[in-house]
Order: C-alpha cells, then structure tokens, then sequence
C-alpha cells in the first residue's frame, strides 16, 4: 500500500511531469515511459482505475462521518483557550513571543483518562526528538503501541474507517489492516544521516528537532501537557479554523525548549482516535502525493 517512486499505485491518470521517473498517465503507452506496473494498477481490471479507487467525493464524504462519529472529543466546556496575538504573515518567522499567557487557560483532564487518550499519552515520551540519533524501542514500547492500537480499533470511528476500507478491497481482515497502521505510524525510517531515527508517529504527535528548528509536533494533546510543565511556549497564532466548537484548528507560533516553530498547525479537541484515522486516510487514499 506505500507508493514507490516506480509503480503506478494510487497515480492512473495523473497529469504528466518531466520529475517523475516513470509516468501513469493514458499516453504513456504511446511514449513508451509507463511504469512497469501500469497494465496491472491502471489497464481495464486495474486496482487503481477500478471501482476500488478512492474519489475526492469520498475523501470528502468518509471525514466528514469520521468528524460525527468522534465520541471522544472534548465539548466545549473540556477547554478553554487564550489565543491572544494574531500573528500577520511578516510576524511567524521573527521569533517574538506576543502572547504572555500560555494559550492553554483550562483543559478537563478527565479525557485524558479515557482509553484512547490515556493509551496515546503513554507513547509521547518513547523518542529523542532530535533527528539524526537511531531511536531505540524497547519491549515496554512495542506493547505501548499495541495497546494504543487496541484501543483506538475498539472505537466506531476507526470501525468505520475499517468498514470502507475493506470495501475498497484493500485489506482482508482487520488484523491486516493493523499490522498495516503499526507499519505505518511505528515503523523507523531515517531523516538523516542513514539512522533509523523517525517514525510517523513521532514526527506528527511527539515532534522532532532537525537542524534547529521544530519539526512536525500536531497534536494539542502533546502542546497542552508540555505547556503545563513549561517546556513549551506559545508564541502567537496565525489561522484560527472555521468552527466555533471543538475540534477547532489553529496555526500556532511556538517554542519547544528554545526551539522555534514557524508555523505548526493543529486539531484542537478532537481524539486521538480522530487524528490518527484521518492522517491514515489520507496516506492510503493518496499516496505518494498531496
């Protein structure tokens, strides 16, 4: 289910560009530059052409259910927010802290002893956020993460995910489909220097430090709890979402122990069920691409 640069998976039809290696687009054939899997993903029967492919409308449709069915999102009356200076675009780079409150004013931390939460929480401190350094798992970590996975299959949002999933042929049983997140999201991969020193996981939830700066760090789960200890420090805000309720989305400013974060977005409210269903959507719906 990972595109690599030479297949065609997840890419029939796409527009021609010269920085592809191989192409998938219908004149391919004709120029003789297809890729080698292209009859198979993209000819008649292919599993992307097919009625298995994910349309834009679906992607559309699946998170908008994905939104209704998060049962354990915080209500409004979970968090409070103190969102203070509205940075304008010549303001996020210049490191100016113009909000001297923390952002976070109150948050009920009775969600966090919910299954799914308190599961997710376990994990954040199982990496070295700098890049560049092989990230050692232990047994104790390994069983974190199978219970993290555990619990959030139990919960009808990622049931559903399941459900349309299958029905796109693109796992078998549910086991297959976890063993596939667990790739997915635990699996090591390098940033730099050749060590295994990422995964998806720590990049988008726990962030990462990579020359300097603050790399990935999207969870307002992770940004709470490391406010309240100090570690981090809110700086301004340069989006605030759409929606008058939580899940909200905010573009934040910040520093992580004197690291800077330029622009750094996140679903503010919303499970961890929610974000690691929807992040998984994306990757498999459209791999390799935007």
């Amino acid at each position: 289910l990972y595109t690599a640069p030479d297949s065609c998976e997840g890419r029939c039809g796409e527009p021609f560009s010269e920085e592809d290696e191989c192409h998938c687009h219908p004149e391919c054939e004709r120029h003789r530059n297809c890729c080698e899997d292209y009859e198979r993903h993209c000819g008649p029967d292919g599993f992307s052409s097919s009625s298995d492919s994910i349309t834009d409308q679906e992607l559309l449709e699946l998170s908008e259910q994905l939104f209704r069915v998060d049962h354990n999102k915080a209500r409004p009356s979970d968090i409070t927010l103190n969102p203070q200076h509205r940075a304008g675009p010549d303001e996020t780079g210049d490191k100016q802290d113009r909000s001297p409150q923390p952002l976070y004013k109150y948050v009920n931390e009775e969600l966090f002893s919910k299954p799914t939460y308190a599961s997710f929480i376990k994990l954040l401190d199982n990496y070295q956020r700098a890049t560049g350094r092989e990230e050692e798992v232990t047994a104790e970590e390994l069983r974190e993460q199978d219970h993290f996975l555990e619990e959030v299959m139990k919960t009808e949002l990622m049931k559903k995910l399941f459900a349309f999933l299958q029905g796109k042929n693109r796992y078998g049983s549910e086991q297959e489909f976890v063993q596939d997140l667990k790739e997915m999201w635990f699996g090591l991969y390098s940033r730099g220097d050749g060590e295994r020193d990422s995964s998806g996981f720590e990049h988008v939830f726990s962030g990462e430090v990579k020359k300097g700066k603050v790399s990935g760090f999207h969870n307002w789960i992770r940004f709470y709890l490391l406010e309240k200890q100090g570690v981090v420090n809110y700086f301004s805000h340069n989006f605030n979402g759409p929606w008058d309720t939580y899940p909200d989305v905010l573009g934040l400013q910040f520093s992580w122990d004197g690291f800077y974060k330029e622009v750094g977005s996140a679903f503010i409210g919303c499970s961890p069920e929610f974000e690691f269903g929807l992040y998984s959507l994306c990757f498999l719906a459209r791999p390799g691409r935007a």
